[in-house]
């Protein structure tokens, strides 16, 4: 008996509690899983789960083992990641995902100091908001992404966090653009251009939260996908929009600080809790480098981080200790 193979067949009714939803989920049919399901427990010598015609649920043993198998499995497929990657060292690939906002030459200073330490593997970029990449490293199609806090941090890894005070937008020669740092109260009567909700609920909500606590109550919160699009709100003179001020901005758009800081963006290196690309310590540090100059404690809650001698190791067998 293949104990591996069985063990995900397990863990796909334990986790589903329904063994047609299983099958779905395992790309099989019914009848074959529910064979190995019994043949597990015979090799068990237990009975995993109560059937009756309207449920399945997990016997005492069945609930005992299911953390085992769980860690069984990852630690399988860390085996077979590594195996992979041993067999194909010269070709590896690092999936990454990086926040939309996030300016082009930052990106470009990203993948140039990460290709310059880690030569022999290619840096697959892509962007994305911090609920696709959170799906996206839910389902495999990312192996390390920088998320914008706050967010749920369930099944993943928290490494270092990086943090920009931001500043607001305004129109050139109105009335807001002036020498000195605004407050937020200062916005009052102006409309704000933000992302969109559904790309990070969590820091969307924070956001207006702050805007409200300082007196910031903005008659219309415009959703923008694009930079060109919240720029032109901006111009129109009626909108403000939140920046980290780390680009030169266009001659009748100006960047102002806000005094205190109220706002900031803040930004983690995250990775899936059960697998672990052997270049994520190496993308870290390369997040570190290049966004790490503003690092600064966190202005909120943020979900637990790992000790940085963990992320930060150099993994056995690199040698330039990058």
């Amino acid at each position: 008996m293949d104990l591996v193979q069985h063990l995900r067949y397990f863990v796909a009714v334990a986790e589903e509690l329904h063994f047609g939803r299983a099958a779905s989920r395992l790309h099989m049919s019914q009848p074959p899983l529910s064979q190995r399901i019994q043949r597990l427990e015979r090799e068990l010598g237990a009975r995993l789960f109560d059937r009756s015609p309207r449920e399945v649920t997990l016997t005492e043993a069945g609930r005992l083992l299911l953390p085992q198998a769980r860690d069984v499995l990852a630690r399988a497929d860390a085996i077979l990641d590594l195996a992979s990657r041993i067999d194909s060292s010269e070709a590896a690939v690092l999936r990454a995902g990086l926040p939309p906002e996030l300016e082009g030459t930052t990106v470009a200073a990203l993948l140039g100091d990460f290709r310059a330490r880690r030569p022999r593997t290619a840096l697959d970029l892509r962007e994305s908001a911090t609920a696709g990449q959170q799906d996206d490293l839910a389902r495999r199609r990312l192996d390390v992404g920088l998320l914008h806090l706050p967010f749920d941090p369930a099944d993943l890894v928290i490494g270092p966090v990086v943090h920009r005070p931001l500043g607001v937008l305004v129109a050139a020669g109105g009335p807001l653009d002036l020498p000195d740092e605004l407050l937020l109260s200062d916005l009052s009567g102006h409309d704000l251009v933000t992302f969109a909700r559904t790309a990070a609920p969590a820091r969307f909500d924070e956001i207006l939260d702050t805007c409200a606590r300082h007196g910031y109550h903005p008659p219309t919160v415009h959703q923008a996908d694009g930079r060109s699009f919240t720029v032109g709100l901006v111009l129109a003179g009626t909108a403000v929009a939140f920046d980290p001020g780390t680009v030169p901005q266009q001659a009748d758009v100006v960047w102002r600080p806000l005094a205190g800081q109220p706002l900031a963006e803040r930004m983690a290196v995250v990775w899936p809790r059960e697998r672990h690309h052997p270049e994520v310590g190496a993308f870290a540090r390369t997040v570190v480098r290049v966004l790490g100059a503003a690092a600064a404690p966190p202005a909120g809650p943020v979900p637990h981080t790992r000790p940085a001698s963990e992320f930060l190791a150099t993994p056995y067998g690199a040698a330039d200790g990058s």
